[in-house]
């Protein structure tokens, strides 16, 4: 599907995903509308239409989505194990009920296409490593991740229906990312992912330096604009349905990754201490990749070593006034 002179709506308009994407949707040639809802406008990018939206009520997600040809649903409500911990339900019913409606608004005004930003969160413990996309309904997902990964299960399987199952079609592309990491990401204390987190802990010299878990747990880890760079490429896909894992293809420890941070910012004699009694995430997820090179000629760009040197220098110039 061709991209220039398109009307595009990008839900998370001043989110990690969403942000990134609208700045190569508008460099593609298309013509952008973004959703805000609890954050404020982080791009200073003319040729955007912002739309303040709460998602999870129909007659905002109506107006969200008229005259435009494709979706790309990247807003979610997402968050780190500490909150996922707390508050289980964080990831459960908002992400539903605003991908059931967006799906519905979306189809009902005569969209082409709808773009889902799934996550490997969705897939079950596995003995097959790394994990490929008919691998997702073979068993629940982890426990610590079954609410956040039958979300995921039931917006796909929403996906599927509106592609597949009815007799006028809407194509819907399913992209399941890896664990992304960048500029832009949610650097809070409270929210923030694994590698941001540690990101900024790195920057501030955090002393002792506490790390949850034994630091073995291995993690596939893509620079965001590798990842933009396999959503544009899913957006253009021939395909009437696809679900495909978009993913670096190689694991690190979280040790490994504290490792490659100290070193490249200089923070000599860390006092890194690993916390086995703390809640631990998926011990070992690894993420096959074959699909997107096969179907979209995805690459990786960006090894790890220099996406994480990027993304501290852009922590070290932002992170003060960044707001998140």
């Amino acid at each position: 599907m061709d991209i220039p002179g398109k009307t595009i709506l990008v839900t998370g308009g001043a989110g990690f995903i969403g942000s990134h994407l609208i700045e190569r949707l508008l460099a593609a040639g298309a013509r952008v509308r973004a959703v805000l809802h609890n954050l404020p406008q982080c791009l200073d990018t003319p040729g955007v239409e912002y739309v303040q939206a709460d998602l999870t009520h129909m007659d905002d997600c109506r107006r969200a989505v008229q005259g435009v040809d494709l979706v790309c649903h990247c807003a979610a409500s997402t968050s780190g194990a500490a909150a996922i911990a707390s508050t289980p339900l964080i990831h459960v019913t908002p992400n539903i009920v605003m991908t059931a409606q967006l799906m519905e608004a979306a189809y009902l005004a005569g969209a082409k296409r709808f773009l889902l930003v799934s996550s490997s969160v969705a897939y079950p413990p596995s003995n097959k490593i790394p994990v490929r996309e008919d691998d997702l309904f073979s068993g629940q997902p982890y426990d610590v991740y079954f609410g956040a990964g039958w979300n995921k299960r039931i917006s796909e399987a929403l996906a599927m229906f509106y592609a597949q199952k009815l007799k006028t079609p809407m194509s819907c592309i399913v992209v399941r990312p890896s664990n992304l990491f960048g500029p832009r990401d949610k650097f809070d204390a409270k929210t923030s992912h694994v590698t941001a987190a540690l990101i900024r802990r790195v920057v501030q010299r955090e002393t002792p330096f506490a790390v949850w878990g034994t630091g073995n747990d291995i993690r596939d880890l893509l620079y965001i604009d590798d990842f933009i760079d396999g959503l544009m490429l899913a957006l253009k896909s021939p395909e009437i349905y696809l679900a495909v894992n978009i993913s670096a293809g190689e694991g690190y420890s979280v040790k490994q990754v504290i490792q490659f941070l100290l070193e490249l910012d200089g923070f000599q004699n860390a006092d890194v201490r690993f916390d086995p009694t703390k809640p631990q995430m998926i011990p070992l997820r690894l993420i096959d990749n074959s699909l997107a090179r096969e179907k979209l000629g995805f690459q990786v760009s960006v090894g790890l070593k220099e996406g994480l040197r990027r993304t501290l220098a852009w922590y070290r110039e932002h992170g003060k006034t960044w707001p998140r």
